[in-house]
């Protein structure tokens, strides 16, 4: 499935352009506007970037946390370090588990996505930031020929960016 989504500044271009694209005989069936209005983001599909990340980070951390707890674990074992002589050794072992788990917890915020949280990723975020500063979507879907024939229509309206996207499966 292909995409093209343009980003227009007021509700008259979007309706404008949507009602353009359907005079051309595109499915209507295919053509969405995203805005105050009209669909919202979530309803349409646009996933958020933050919430994905987040689901990464839990799911590593149902693995890793363990993982590391025991590799800190056997770690202190093996090694027989007795960094904290008032605990004994079976203290000094579960101190190395607890830090290996707070390694593996790291490990999955890093790895898992967290970073992606702070620069962010994909094309979502920034559709959501336009629809949250007022401005509207268009959005075809269809097959090559389909966006084809919408970006020439679309251009006319003069949007902020116009952007197609191939969806694969």
């Amino acid at each position: 499935m292909n995409y093209l989504v343009a980003v227009l500044d007021n509700r008259i271009k979007a309706e404008e352009a949507y009602n353009a694209l359907a005079a051309a005989d595109l499915p209507k069936d295919n053509l969405d506007i995203l805005g105050r209005g009209f669909k919202s983001a979530d309803e349409y599909g646009l996933i958020d970037p933050a919430d994905q990340a987040w689901k990464q980070v839990r799911l590593m951390m149902l693995w890793l946390v363990p993982f590391g707890f025991g590799a800190g674990f056997v770690f202190n074992i093996i090694t027989g370090l007795d960094t904290f002589a008032w605990t004994g050794r079976l203290g000094n072992q579960v101190i190395g588990g607890l830090l290996g788990a707070v390694s593996g917890a790291m490990g999955a915020f890093f790895i898992g996505g967290g970073v992606g949280l702070a620069v962010g990723g994909g094309d979502a975020l920034p559709y959501r930031n336009r629809l949250n500063d007022g401005k509207f979507l268009v959005v075809v879907r269809g097959s090559e020929a389909v966006i084809r024939q919408a970006t020439p229509i679309l251009r006319q309206f003069r949007p902020e960016t116009i952007q197609g996207y191939s969806a694969k499966g």
